[in-house]
């Protein structure tokens, strides 16, 4: 759908008012720079769409006013290096050939998604731990994988890419635009070869609208991979709507856990029967449950 063009007009009012405004317009020429302007006007090109405006008000709430939960940034810290494990050694005590599999096909994964990134002219970041992931979906043999937190698309990527070689599964996905960036639609999982996008059905309204609909469409959810909104709130309105939907073996991992104390809090209160952290890349990985293969 195409955006309403944004009108406007200068209004006759007297000519001092005039000059004034030519004025800022020039300050903010000199001390802006050309890509500062353009994400302003992206910016702006988004927001006058009501859908959009409410969920980029919101975003813009939760990073001034949210709550970072029990502990301090810290403490947080600590807490996930006193419990960190290495997601490489438990892939290997649970399949060491599908491990090595994993870490060939996460380097090809790589290889062509950054030759899909070389091509524009936007920086929009790397993946997350997507050797892991497809480990992950290749080990359990998932029906249904829910993630939010599409970006480039470099977990999207994996998963797919495991789905197709088990032959099985549909991956949905959750994210928002890129609202800096002129028609961000078309940034939403662009590392995705179109070859693998038959079992993806990918949503771009926010969490908050796209994970009921989600829902609508699968009976239960055997992988979620959280990676969208880092707030504390969002992390918790996600986990409100998924726990209950995961299969009785389902896994739940959370990126990016050292933001705030969410995932701590979370299994103090819950009590999971397990859970890990691990650490990938200086960042930290929360996972809940133990994976395990289909009896099927």
């Amino acid at each position: 759908m195409r955006d309403s063009a944004i009108r406007t007009s200068i209004p006759a009012t007297p000519s001092i008012h005039y000059v004034a405004d030519v004025s800022i317009v020039g300050m903010l020429r000199l001390t802006m720079s050309t890509t500062q302007k353009s994400s302003i006007l992206n910016i702006l090109a988004q927001a006058v769409r009501p859908s959009r405006f409410i969920v980029m008000l919101k975003k813009i709430g939760r990073r001034f006013f949210d709550n970072d939960g029990s502990l301090s940034n810290d403490e947080n810290l600590n807490w996930l290096k006193s419990n960190k494990t290495d997601f490489e050694q438990l892939a290997n005590s649970l399949d060491a050939d599908l491990w090595v599999e994993s870490k060939s096909a996460a380097e090809i994964i790589e290889q062509q998604a950054h030759e899909a990134l070389e091509r524009i002219e936007h920086n929009l970041g790397g993946g997350g731990a997507y050797p892991f992931l497809y480990f992950l979906t290749r080990y359990m043999a998932p029906d249904s994988v829910v993630e939010t937190g599409v970006a480039a698309g470099f977990s999207s990527f994996s998963i797919l890419s495991a789905l197709d070689k088990n032959g099985n599964g549909k991956l949905f996905s959750s994210d928002f635009p890129y609202f800096r960036l002129p028609n961000p639609e078309q940034y939403i999982g662009i590392v995705v070869p179109e070859a693998l996008k038959d079992r993806w059905e990918l949503h771009i309204d926010g969490d908050e609208k796209n994970l009921p609909r989600i829902l609508s469409n699968t009976d239960s959810v055997d992988i979620f991979h959280y990676d969208s909104d880092k707030s504390y709130s969002g992390r918790e309105f996600a986990m409100s709507k998924i726990v209950d939907r995961l299969s009785a073996n389902g896994i739940l991992l959370m990126d990016d856990i050292q933001d705030n104390s969410f995932f701590h809090d979370w299994v103090q209160t819950a009590k999971p029967e397990t859970w890990f952290v691990f650490e990938y890349e200086n960042k930290y990985v929360g996972m809940v449950g133990t994976p395990s293969r289909r009896s099927d």
